[in-house]
C-alpha cells in the first residue's frame, strides 16, 4: 500500500550529493532503477532527473518493519529514503558521478508501487520507437531523454536572458487566426460562434510580429508553437517551436551580428562549444555551386565540379543531350573509393534515381592508375585525361557524374554527397560547423501552379541593386534574406521585409496577385502599412531543429516531450480521434466518407 510524505521532506536530488556530503543524514526520493537482495542486505540504485545515487539497506540500520518494505522492492516503485552518506564501501563507480559515496539508509517509505514496465527505463534503448511513445510517460523517465529537454529548458532561459538584456520584449501572438494559405497547408479550427467560418493555427507568427513593428515595439521575440500540415520527417513535427524575433530600424548586418553572439553564448554556456565569430557567409548561388544545396554541410569537402565545358563536344549522348536541353553535367570526387565493387556503385546509382537522376556517370581510378568508366567507349583518352584533372582525380578515386537539367543535378549530387560522406564516415557530430547562406533567390517558379512563388514569404525586400529587374527578369532578382545553417542542417532563416507600398504592391503583382486579392489575404498588414512603417528584418530559430543538433541527436522526437509519428498522430492519447457528434451538430459541420 502507498504511503504518504508527510513529515519528510526531499533534501537533495540523488545525483546532488557526493563527498562534501559525508556522514550528514539527507532524504532523497524517487524511482527504484534497480534492486539486489544479497541476503541480509539490498542494494538499491535510485533514480530521479538528477541521476542515481546507490542506496544500502542493511538490517542493522533499520527497523524490521522498513527492512521488509525494502525487500519488496522492484523496477520503478517510487521511495522516499532517509539516511547518512558514506564513503563507498567498495569500488568506486566512475560510471557515476555520486560513485565514489553511497547512502547507508535509517527509514523507507514506499509512496507508489509500480507493475512491470513495458520495457526497461535505460539509456540508449533498444526497444522500438512505437513501444516507447506508446508509453511516453515511461520513456520520459530514460536519462538520456530527461537531459535533452534539461538541456531544451537551459537553451530557452538562456535566450530569453540574452535577447531581453539586448532591449528585446517577449510579446505573445494569437494562436487563432485567419488562414491565408501560401505555402504550407494550415491547420483549421471551425468556429462556433460563426458557422461555416474557420480560424487557422499558426504556421508563424511572420504578421503579427510586423504589426509589431509597426506599432513601435522595436525589438520583440517569443517561444512560439507553430502548426503546420505537412508530411513529416525525421526533423520535422506537425506543431513545433520557433525563437522568434523582429527588430526595426536594421540590415541585415544588424540581424546577423546580434544573433551570432546569441549562439556563441547559448552553445558556451550549455555545451561548452566555441562558436568563432563572425562566422563565415556564402551566396546561395555559391553554395549551389560548390555544393549543390542551399544548406550545405560543410565539415568536408567533396564539393561539386561543373565539367560541362570539357565534355560539350564528346560523343556521349548523356551528356551533350543533358547540355543542349540547357542543362549541365557536374560530377564529385569520392576520394580512395577506387576499388569500390560493381555492386556498391549500382547501389549509388540506385539511391541517385530516387533523386530525380535517369542514371550516373563513373570513372574509377585504381591505385595502380588504370581507369574503369561507365562510358569509356564514347570519349577519347584526351577527353578522359581532361576530365579527370578538372575533377582533381588521382589514383584510388571513384569520380561520379550527374547529367540533367541544373535543379536534378544539384539534388542528386548533394543527395549523394551526403550518403557517401556517411559511408566514408567524413562527418563527426563533435565539431559543430556554422554557414550563413545569403541572397537567396526573390521568387522561384512553380510548374505546378505556373506562377512565381516567394521562396521565403511575399514581405522579402529585393536587394535594392535588382529593383530593376523585377518586371523583365523576376527570376534574377536576389532577395535580402539569410538563413543560418548547422552542419547541414537549416536551423534558422529571416530576412530583411518590405516597407515602401510600391515595392510591396510590385512584388503581389509578380506573385499574381491582384490588388484585391492581396488585400483580401493581407489587408490588416497592408492597412497599418499605411501608418508609417518603420524598416524592418527578423529571424526565426527552428527550436526543436536546434537542440537536436546540439544534443546529437538523429530524430527530432527524442528533444519534445510530447511529439507525434509521421502520420501525424499521437501514439499514447491516440489524437486525431472521432467527436461526439453533437459536438459536430453544434458547429454546423457534418462528414463526408472518403473511400
Amino acid at each position: 500500500m502507498a504511503e504518504s510524505m508527510k513529515g519528510m521532506h526531499r533534501t537533495h536530488r540523488c545525483a546532488h550529493l557526493s563527498l562534501s556530503n559525508l556522514h550528514e543524514q539527507v532524504t532523497v526520493m524517487g524511482w527504484v532503477q534497480k534492486s539486489r537482495n544479497k541476503g541480509g542486505i539490498i542494494f538499491v540504485d535510485l533514480r530521479d532527473r538528477s541521476g542515481i545515487i546507490q542506496i544500502i539497506f542493511e538490517g542493522k540500520n533499520l527497523s524490521g518493519e522498513d527492512f521488509l518494505k525494502a525487500e519488496r522492492l522492484r523496477s520503478e516503485y517510487v521511495i522516499a529514503v532517509t539516511g547518512t552518506v558514506e564513503k563507498r564501501a567498495g569500488a568506486a563507480n566512475p560510471n557515476l558521478s555520486t560513485g565514489e559515496i553511497e547512502l547507508i539508509a535509517g527509514q523507507i517509505r514506499i509512496l507508489s508501487e509500480s507493475e512491470t514496465p513495458p520495457f526497461p527505463i535505460e539509456e540508449d534503448s533498444k526497444t522500438k520507437e512505437e513501444l516507447r511513445l506508446k508509453y511516453r510517460y515511461l520513456d520520459l523517465r530514460r536519462p538520456d531523454i530527461q537531459k535533452n529537454l534539461i538541456m531544451r529548458s537551459q537553451v530557452a532561459t538562456l535566450v530569453r536572458q540574452f535577447l531581453a538584456d539586448e532591449g528585446f520584449l517577449e510579446i505573445e501572438t494569437p494562436i487563432l487566426n485567419k488562414s491565408t494559405p501560401e505555402g504550407a497547408r494550415d491547420y483549421l479550427v471551425p468556429s462556433r460562434v460563426h458557422p461555416g467560418n474557420f480560424y487557422a493555427l499558426p504556421q508563424s507568427p511572420q504578421l503579427f510580429k510586423q504589426l509589431l513593428m509597426v506599432s513601435g515595439y522595436d525589438r520583440y521575440f517569443q517561444i512560439a508553437k507553430c502548426f503546420r500540415d505537412e508530411d513529416l520527417r525525421a526533423d520535422r513535427q506537425p506543431e513545433f517551436t520557433q525563437i522568434d524575433m523582429e527588430m526595426s530600424f536594421v540590415d541585415i548586418d544588424d540581424v546577423i551580428e546580434v544573433n551570432e553572439r546569441l549562439l556563441q553564448k547559448v552553445f558556451k554556456e550549455t555545451i561548452g562549444v566555441d562558436v568563432k565569430l563572425p562566422i563565415k557567409r556564402m551566396t546561395y548561388a555559391e553554395a549551389m555551386e560548390r555544393f549543390g544545396s542551399d544548406k550545405p554541410d560543410t565539415r568536408f569537402g567533396m564539393e561539386l565540379n561543373n565539367v560541362t565545358n570539357i565534355v560539350r563536344d564528346c560523343n556521349f549522348g548523356v551528356f551533350t543531350g543533358a547540355i543542349a536541353d540547357g542543362g549541365s553535367v557536374r560530377g564529385i570526387n569520392a576520394k580512395g573509393q577506387g576499388g569500390m565493387s560493381r555492386k556498391k556503385i549500382d547501389a549509388l546509382v540506385e539511391y541517385a534515381k530516387g533523386y530525380g537522376a535517369k542514371g550516373l556517370a563513373y570513372i574509377q581510378i585504381a591505385d595502380d592508375g588504370s581507369i574503369k568508366s561507365s562510358f569509356a567507349k564514347f570519349i577519347s583518352e584526351e577527353e578522359m585525361h581532361r576530365l579527370i584533372g578538372a575533377m582533381d582525380g588521382e589514383n584510388g578515386d571513384l569520380l561520379l557524374f550527374a547529367a540533367d537539367k541544373n535543379k536534378v543535378v544539384f539534388d542528386v549530387l548533394s543527395a549523394l554527397r551526403l550518403h557517401l560522406a556517411d559511408m566514408m564516415e567524413l562527418t563527426d557530430k563533435d565539431t559543430y560547423e556554422f554557414l550563413w547562406v545569403t541572397e537567396f533567390p526573390l521568387f522561384e517558379w512553380s510548374e505546378e501552379q505556373g506562377r512565381y512563388v516567394a521562396m521565403h514569404h511575399p514581405f522579402t525586400m529585393p536587394m535594392e541593386e535588382d529593383l530593376h529587374l523585377l518586371d523583365k527578369e523576376p527570376g534574377k532578382v536576389r532577395a535580402k534574406a539569410y538563413d543560418i545553417i548547422l552542419n547541414g542542417n537549416e536551423i534558422g532563416g529571416g530576412s530583411v521585409r518590405i516597407h515602401q507600398d510600391d515595392v510591396q504592391e510590385k512584388m503581389f503583382e509578380k506573385l499574381g496577385f491582384s490588388k484585391e486579392a492581396a488585400y483580401d489575404r493581407f489587408g490588416f498588414l497592408l492597412n497599418a502599412f499605411k501608418y508609417g512603417v518603420p524598416p524592418h528584418a527578423g529571424l526565426a530559430y527552428g527550436f526543436d531543429r536546434l537542440i537536436m543538433l546540439m544534443a546529437k541527436e538523429d530524430n527530432i522526437r527524442n528533444v519534445i516531450a510530447f511529439p507525434k509519428i509521421k502520420d501525424a498522430s499521437c501514439l499514447m492519447t491516440d489524437a486525431p480521434n472521432v467527436v461526439d457528434d453533437a459536438q459536430l451538430e453544434e458547429l454546423g459541420i457534418e462528414l463526408i466518407n472518403k473511400e
